[in-house]
Protein backbone atom coordinates (compact mmCIF):
# COMPACT_ATOMS: atom_id res chain seq x y z
CA UNK A 1 0.00 0.00 0.00
CA UNK A 2 1.09 3.46 -0.47
CA UNK A 3 0.69 5.66 2.58
CA UNK A 4 -0.72 8.83 1.93
CA UNK A 5 -1.43 12.24 4.05
CA UNK A 6 -2.94 15.36 3.03
CA UNK A 7 -1.39 18.87 4.28
CA UNK A 8 -3.50 21.52 4.09
CA UNK A 9 -7.24 20.75 4.48
CA UNK A 10 -8.97 23.83 3.11
CA UNK A 11 -11.64 23.88 0.29
CA UNK A 12 -9.60 21.76 -2.55
CA UNK A 13 -8.21 19.16 -0.25
CA UNK A 14 -11.69 18.00 -0.93
CA UNK A 15 -11.29 16.48 -4.12
CA UNK A 16 -7.43 14.93 -2.76
CA UNK A 17 -9.02 13.36 0.05
CA UNK A 18 -11.62 11.75 -2.26
CA UNK A 19 -9.36 10.44 -5.02
CA UNK A 20 -6.76 9.12 -2.52
CA UNK A 21 -9.91 7.21 -1.14
CA UNK A 22 -10.55 5.59 -4.75
CA UNK A 23 -7.44 4.46 -5.64
CA UNK A 24 -6.39 0.67 -5.34
CA UNK A 25 -3.45 0.43 -3.17
CA UNK A 26 -3.42 3.61 -1.43
CA UNK A 27 -4.08 4.30 1.77
CA UNK A 28 -4.47 7.78 3.82
CA UNK A 29 -2.53 7.83 7.18
CA UNK A 30 -3.19 11.31 8.27
CA UNK A 31 -3.99 15.05 7.46
CA UNK A 32 -2.44 18.07 8.50
CA UNK A 33 -3.69 21.99 8.89
CA UNK A 34 -2.81 24.20 11.57
CA UNK A 35 -6.37 25.40 12.26
CA UNK A 36 -7.10 22.65 14.49
CA UNK A 37 -10.92 23.23 13.35
CA UNK A 38 -10.23 22.05 9.66
CA UNK A 39 -7.51 19.35 10.90
CA UNK A 40 -9.97 17.70 12.97
CA UNK A 41 -12.82 17.57 10.71
CA UNK A 42 -10.77 16.38 8.06
CA UNK A 43 -9.50 13.60 10.88
CA UNK A 44 -12.80 12.31 12.11
CA UNK A 45 -14.38 11.75 8.65
CA UNK A 46 -11.82 9.52 6.77
CA UNK A 47 -10.55 8.11 10.47
CA UNK A 48 -6.90 8.77 10.67
CA UNK A 49 -4.85 11.18 12.74
CA UNK A 50 -4.52 14.97 12.72
CA UNK A 51 -1.52 17.04 12.89
CA UNK A 52 -0.99 21.11 12.90
CA UNK A 53 2.56 20.59 12.03
CA UNK A 54 4.15 18.90 9.17
CA UNK A 55 7.02 17.95 10.04
CA UNK A 56 5.66 16.44 13.11
CA UNK A 57 3.37 14.22 10.70
CA UNK A 58 6.25 13.13 8.35
CA UNK A 59 7.62 11.64 11.46
CA UNK A 60 4.53 10.12 13.06
CA UNK A 61 2.94 8.24 10.40
CA UNK A 62 5.67 7.86 7.57
CA UNK A 63 4.08 8.58 4.49
CA UNK A 64 4.99 8.09 1.16
CA UNK A 65 3.46 10.80 -0.46
CA UNK A 66 1.92 14.06 0.72
CA UNK A 67 -0.05 16.18 -1.18
CA UNK A 68 0.44 19.47 -0.58
CA UNK A 69 -3.17 21.83 -0.61
CA UNK A 70 -1.44 24.57 1.61
CA UNK A 71 -1.97 28.50 1.19
CA UNK A 72 0.31 29.70 -1.69
CA UNK A 73 3.01 30.63 0.65
CA UNK A 74 3.30 27.31 1.64
CA UNK A 75 3.93 25.52 -0.89
CA UNK A 76 7.27 25.42 -1.14
CA UNK A 77 8.45 25.35 2.56
CA UNK A 78 6.31 22.07 2.96
CA UNK A 79 7.18 20.41 -0.04
CA UNK A 80 10.79 21.15 -0.01
CA UNK A 81 10.94 19.02 3.90
CA UNK A 82 8.92 16.54 2.28
CA UNK A 83 11.30 15.96 -0.82
CA UNK A 84 14.41 15.90 1.89
CA UNK A 85 13.00 13.62 3.77
CA UNK A 86 12.47 11.27 1.10
CA UNK A 87 8.86 11.51 0.60
CA UNK A 88 6.96 12.24 -2.82
CA UNK A 89 5.07 15.35 -2.90
CA UNK A 90 1.98 16.67 -5.12
CA UNK A 91 1.51 20.18 -4.89
CA UNK A 92 -1.45 22.11 -5.15
CA UNK A 93 -1.11 24.80 -8.16
CA UNK A 94 0.44 27.30 -8.57
CA UNK A 95 4.01 25.72 -7.68
CA UNK A 96 4.86 28.28 -5.49
CA UNK A 97 3.78 32.11 -4.89
CA UNK A 98 6.58 33.43 -6.38
CA UNK A 99 9.32 32.29 -9.04
CA UNK A 100 11.84 32.37 -6.48
CA UNK A 101 10.49 30.16 -4.15
CA UNK A 102 9.41 27.70 -7.25
CA UNK A 103 13.19 27.95 -8.00
CA UNK A 104 13.89 26.87 -4.68
CA UNK A 105 11.28 23.99 -5.18
CA UNK A 106 12.97 23.13 -8.39
CA UNK A 107 16.53 22.92 -6.63
CA UNK A 108 15.49 20.58 -4.00
CA UNK A 109 13.35 18.22 -7.03
CA UNK A 110 16.34 18.05 -8.16
CA UNK A 111 18.61 17.82 -5.18
CA UNK A 112 16.06 14.51 -4.87
CA UNK A 113 15.95 12.53 -8.02
CA UNK A 114 15.02 9.50 -6.91
CA UNK A 115 11.53 11.18 -5.25
CA UNK A 116 8.75 12.18 -7.23
CA UNK A 117 7.31 15.70 -7.28
CA UNK A 118 4.26 16.73 -9.04
CA UNK A 119 2.37 19.94 -9.72
CA UNK A 120 -1.69 20.11 -9.85
CA UNK A 121 -1.80 21.46 -13.41
CA UNK A 122 -4.94 19.10 -13.96
CA UNK A 123 -6.74 20.82 -16.99
CA UNK A 124 -3.99 19.01 -19.18
CA UNK A 125 -5.77 15.88 -18.43
CA UNK A 126 -9.18 17.22 -19.19
CA UNK A 127 -10.64 15.56 -22.53
CA UNK A 128 -11.12 18.74 -24.61
CA UNK A 129 -7.53 19.98 -23.52
CA UNK A 130 -6.11 16.41 -25.07
CA UNK A 131 -8.12 16.50 -28.00
CA UNK A 132 -7.34 19.71 -29.27
CA UNK A 133 -3.07 19.05 -28.11
CA UNK A 134 -3.47 15.68 -30.29
CA UNK A 135 -5.51 17.53 -33.37
CA UNK A 136 -2.92 20.48 -33.74
CA UNK A 137 0.07 18.03 -33.52
CA UNK A 138 -1.20 15.81 -35.94
CA UNK A 139 -1.11 18.55 -38.46
CA UNK A 140 -4.00 18.07 -39.80
CA UNK A 141 -5.56 21.43 -39.11
CA UNK A 142 -2.99 23.23 -40.58
CA UNK A 143 -0.91 26.26 -39.00
CA UNK A 144 -1.94 27.62 -35.94
CA UNK A 145 -2.51 31.23 -36.57
CA UNK A 146 -3.41 32.09 -32.66
CA UNK A 147 -6.19 32.31 -30.14
CA UNK A 148 -7.94 33.56 -27.16
CA UNK A 149 -9.23 32.46 -23.92
CA UNK A 150 -11.32 34.12 -21.40
CA UNK A 151 -11.95 33.44 -17.54
CA UNK A 152 -15.28 35.60 -16.51
CA UNK A 153 -15.59 34.63 -13.15
CA UNK A 154 -17.62 36.25 -9.90
CA UNK A 155 -15.92 36.55 -6.06
CA UNK A 156 -17.27 38.73 -3.24
CA UNK A 157 -15.93 39.66 -0.61
CA UNK A 158 -16.83 37.20 1.35
CA UNK A 159 -14.39 34.66 -0.11
CA UNK A 160 -11.84 36.54 0.46
CA UNK A 161 -13.00 36.79 4.19
CA UNK A 162 -13.67 33.34 4.14
CA UNK A 163 -9.20 32.87 3.71
CA UNK A 164 -7.80 36.20 3.77
CA UNK A 165 -4.65 35.49 2.55
CA UNK A 166 -6.11 35.01 -1.08
CA UNK A 167 -6.27 38.53 -1.31
CA UNK A 168 -2.98 39.12 0.43
CA UNK A 169 -0.17 40.02 -2.03
CA UNK A 170 2.62 38.49 0.68
CA UNK A 171 1.32 35.30 1.10
CA UNK A 172 -0.94 34.27 -2.33
CA UNK A 173 1.39 35.76 -5.01
CA UNK A 174 -1.13 37.47 -6.68
CA UNK A 175 -5.40 37.59 -7.85
CA UNK A 176 -6.76 36.35 -10.56
CA UNK A 177 -3.80 35.53 -13.03
CA UNK A 178 -1.77 32.73 -10.36
CA UNK A 179 -5.20 32.21 -8.05
CA UNK A 180 -8.15 31.55 -10.69
CA UNK A 181 -6.64 31.87 -14.84
CA UNK A 182 -3.13 29.74 -14.13
CA UNK A 183 -4.72 26.79 -15.24
CA UNK A 184 -5.63 28.79 -18.40
CA UNK A 185 -2.85 30.74 -19.08
CA UNK A 186 -0.73 27.17 -18.83
CA UNK A 187 -3.23 25.48 -21.49
CA UNK A 188 -2.46 27.94 -23.49
CA UNK A 189 1.21 27.63 -23.78
CA UNK A 190 0.73 23.96 -23.80
CA UNK A 191 -1.31 24.06 -26.57
CA UNK A 192 0.52 26.77 -28.89
CA UNK A 193 3.68 26.57 -27.80
CA UNK A 194 6.44 28.25 -25.86
CA UNK A 195 5.66 31.83 -25.25
CA UNK A 196 8.25 33.83 -26.29
CA UNK A 197 6.37 37.58 -25.36
CA UNK A 198 4.31 38.10 -22.78
CA UNK A 199 1.98 41.75 -22.23
CA UNK A 200 -0.41 42.43 -19.88
CA UNK A 201 -2.27 45.15 -17.86
CA UNK A 202 -3.98 44.18 -14.51
CA UNK A 203 -6.11 45.71 -12.33
CA UNK A 204 -8.67 46.06 -9.19
CA UNK A 205 -12.01 47.17 -10.17
CA UNK A 206 -14.67 45.71 -8.14
CA UNK A 207 -12.61 44.80 -4.38
CA UNK A 208 -10.44 48.14 -4.31
CA UNK A 209 -11.23 47.73 -0.53
CA UNK A 210 -11.12 44.15 0.27
CA UNK A 211 -7.55 42.89 -1.36
CA UNK A 212 -4.18 44.04 -2.59
CA UNK A 213 -3.99 42.02 -5.54
CA UNK A 214 -5.91 42.11 -9.03
CA UNK A 215 -9.22 41.22 -9.82
CA UNK A 216 -8.80 41.50 -12.82
CA UNK A 217 -6.35 41.43 -16.11
CA UNK A 218 -5.53 41.14 -20.10
CA UNK A 219 -2.49 39.00 -21.43
CA UNK A 220 -1.36 38.88 -24.90
CA UNK A 221 1.24 35.92 -25.50
CA UNK A 222 3.70 35.49 -28.86
CA UNK A 223 4.37 31.96 -28.80
CA UNK A 224 7.38 30.68 -30.82
CA UNK A 225 5.89 29.26 -33.77
CA UNK A 226 4.21 33.25 -35.05
CA UNK A 227 0.97 32.49 -33.55
CA UNK A 228 -0.52 35.07 -30.69
CA UNK A 229 -3.31 34.61 -28.19
CA UNK A 230 -5.42 36.79 -25.54
CA UNK A 231 -6.42 36.10 -22.36
CA UNK A 232 -8.91 37.91 -20.38
CA UNK A 233 -9.37 36.82 -16.73
CA UNK A 234 -11.57 39.02 -13.87
CA UNK A 235 -13.50 37.98 -10.91
CA UNK A 236 -15.56 41.05 -11.11
CA UNK A 237 -18.20 39.43 -13.46
CA UNK A 238 -21.71 38.51 -12.14
CA UNK A 239 -21.47 35.00 -12.17
CA UNK A 240 -18.94 32.10 -13.14
CA UNK A 241 -19.19 31.69 -16.86
CA UNK A 242 -17.70 28.72 -18.12
CA UNK A 243 -13.72 29.05 -19.19
CA UNK A 244 -13.76 29.58 -22.75
CA UNK A 245 -10.64 28.66 -25.18
CA UNK A 246 -10.63 29.37 -29.21
CA UNK A 247 -7.78 27.75 -31.23
CA UNK A 248 -7.72 29.42 -34.78
CA UNK A 249 -5.94 27.53 -37.56
CA UNK A 250 -5.65 27.21 -41.18
CA UNK A 251 -8.26 24.69 -41.52
CA UNK A 252 -10.33 24.97 -38.47
CA UNK A 253 -11.93 26.84 -35.24
CA UNK A 254 -11.75 25.10 -32.29
CA UNK A 255 -13.62 25.96 -28.84
CA UNK A 256 -13.63 25.02 -25.83
CA UNK A 257 -16.64 25.66 -23.67
CA UNK A 258 -17.59 22.90 -21.52
CA UNK A 259 -17.60 20.65 -24.82
CA UNK A 260 -15.09 20.88 -27.56
CA UNK A 261 -16.51 22.14 -30.59
CA UNK A 262 -14.18 22.05 -34.15
CA UNK A 263 -15.94 23.82 -36.74
CA UNK A 264 -14.10 22.81 -40.02
CA UNK A 265 -13.22 24.80 -43.22
CA UNK A 266 -15.11 22.52 -45.28
CA UNK A 267 -18.49 22.68 -42.85
CA UNK A 268 -17.75 19.68 -41.28
CA UNK A 269 -18.54 20.05 -37.28
CA UNK A 270 -17.01 17.65 -34.32
CA UNK A 271 -17.06 17.47 -30.48
CA UNK A 272 -15.78 16.05 -28.03
CA UNK A 273 -17.68 16.46 -24.62
CA UNK A 274 -15.70 16.68 -21.31
CA UNK A 275 -17.06 14.42 -18.61
CA UNK A 276 -18.70 16.71 -15.90
CA UNK A 277 -17.24 16.74 -12.42
CA UNK A 278 -18.13 15.07 -9.31
CA UNK A 279 -19.54 15.55 -5.97
CA UNK A 280 -17.46 17.21 -3.62
CA UNK A 281 -15.46 19.58 -5.79
CA UNK A 282 -16.47 22.93 -7.24
CA UNK A 283 -17.96 22.33 -10.84
CA UNK A 284 -15.60 24.86 -12.16
CA UNK A 285 -12.44 22.77 -11.14
CA UNK A 286 -13.81 19.92 -13.90
CA UNK A 287 -13.58 16.25 -13.08
CA UNK A 288 -9.20 15.68 -14.17
CA UNK A 289 -7.90 16.21 -10.34
CA UNK A 290 -8.38 12.36 -10.28
CA UNK A 291 -7.10 11.48 -13.60
CA UNK A 292 -3.62 13.45 -12.80
CA UNK A 293 -3.81 12.09 -9.22
CA UNK A 294 -4.14 8.59 -10.17
CA UNK A 295 -1.57 9.50 -13.07
CA UNK A 296 1.13 10.21 -10.36
CA UNK A 297 0.50 7.15 -7.96
CA UNK A 298 1.07 4.94 -11.08
CA UNK A 299 4.03 6.70 -12.00
CA UNK A 300 5.65 6.18 -8.32
CA UNK A 301 7.53 3.24 -9.07
CA UNK A 302 9.61 4.61 -12.20
CA UNK A 303 12.68 5.77 -12.64
CA UNK A 304 11.27 8.62 -14.50
CA UNK A 305 10.38 12.43 -12.80
CA UNK A 306 6.34 13.21 -13.29
CA UNK A 307 5.83 14.85 -16.85
CA UNK A 308 4.04 17.95 -14.75
CA UNK A 309 7.12 18.58 -12.19
CA UNK A 310 7.96 21.78 -10.27
CA UNK A 311 10.26 22.82 -13.62
CA UNK A 312 7.14 22.49 -15.64
CA UNK A 313 4.56 24.47 -13.10
CA UNK A 314 6.44 27.06 -12.87
CA UNK A 315 6.17 28.23 -16.45
CA UNK A 316 2.80 29.24 -15.97
CA UNK A 317 3.98 30.97 -12.74
CA UNK A 318 6.64 33.24 -14.94
CA UNK A 319 4.53 34.24 -17.99
CA UNK A 320 2.19 35.58 -14.88
CA UNK A 321 5.53 36.96 -13.00
CA UNK A 322 6.27 39.04 -16.14
CA UNK A 323 2.55 39.99 -16.47
CA UNK A 324 2.99 41.42 -12.87
CA UNK A 325 6.57 43.00 -13.68
CA UNK A 326 5.32 45.11 -16.28
CA UNK A 327 2.05 46.17 -14.18
CA UNK A 328 4.64 47.33 -11.82
CA UNK A 329 6.95 48.66 -14.59
CA UNK A 330 9.38 46.55 -14.28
Amino acid sequence: MTRAAVVGCGDVSVVHLQAVAKLDGAELVGVCDTDPGRAAEAAERYGVPAFHDHRELLAAVRPDVVHVCTPHDRHTPVAIDCLDAGVAVLVEKPVAHTVAEADRLIAAAHRNPGVKAGICLQNRYNATSRAVRELLASGELGAVRGGSATVLWHRDPAYYRARPWRGIRARSGGGVLINQAIHTLDLMQWLLGDVVRVRGHTGRYAHDDDIDVEDTASVILDHAGGARSVVLATVANAADSPVTIEVVTARAVLLIRGDLTVHHADGRVETVAEPAAGPGGRGYWGASHELLIADFYRALPGPDPFWISPHEGARSLRLIQQVYDLAEGR
